[in-house]
């Protein structure tokens, strides 16, 4: 099995640190101990159970038991890889809070002047309102001010958009 059949989420760009806030790291080490404390045991024990019923072939709570196994064993191993090579960076201790980077949330206005509020956080904590420090909006952002303009590539051309606010965690 190769690297890429392991990940669930985009690579790292190569070269690049994955970075992570505090709250992001923490939240892959309680899903990695859940997976392996408690899930993954549970599993085993209904895969156990079910191979000792016989015909394994028609079996649904051995086949599925198993396919459940090698989803947690895949993502296990992820976590495990993307956790092994963590920097964790504690946006709260940012001294510069000028500037916009990496866990700041910054407010920009939009062209069509709509306002779009977002936190820069790790590739691994990307949700709604939280942007990868990665994608093309956050390195736009990256280094600016409030008051700057930033270029953002997007499929229709690009867009300018102005940093109204930016804010950091205490």
């Amino acid at each position: 099995m190769s690297d890429e059949d392991d990940d669930d989420l985009p690579p790292l760009p190569a070269g690049k640190k994955n970075y992570m806030t505090p709250e992001g790291h923490a939240r892959l080490i309680a899903e990695r101990r859940k997976l392996w404390n408690e899930e993954r045991p549970e599993v085993v024990r209904v895969v156990e159970w079910a191979a000792g019923n016989g015909d394994r072939s028609e079996n649904g709570d051995y086949i599925y038991g198993k396919k459940r196994l090698r989803e947690i064993d895949r993502r296990l191993r992820f976590l495990d890889k993307r956790l092994s090579i963590a920097e964790v960076v504690d946006p709260s201790a940012q001294k510069n809070r000028g500037k916009v980077f990496f866990g700041a949330s910054v407010t920009y206005a939009r062209e069509d002047e709509s306002e779009i509020t977002v936190a820069i956080v790790g590739i691994d904590e990307t949700e709604t309102g939280r942007i990868s420090w990665i994608s093309p909006v956050a390195r736009a952002l990256m280094g600016k001010s409030v008051g700057d303009t930033a270029k953002v590539p997007t499929p229709k051309g690009a867009e300018m958009i102005e940093i109204v606010a930016i804010a950091y965690p205490n």
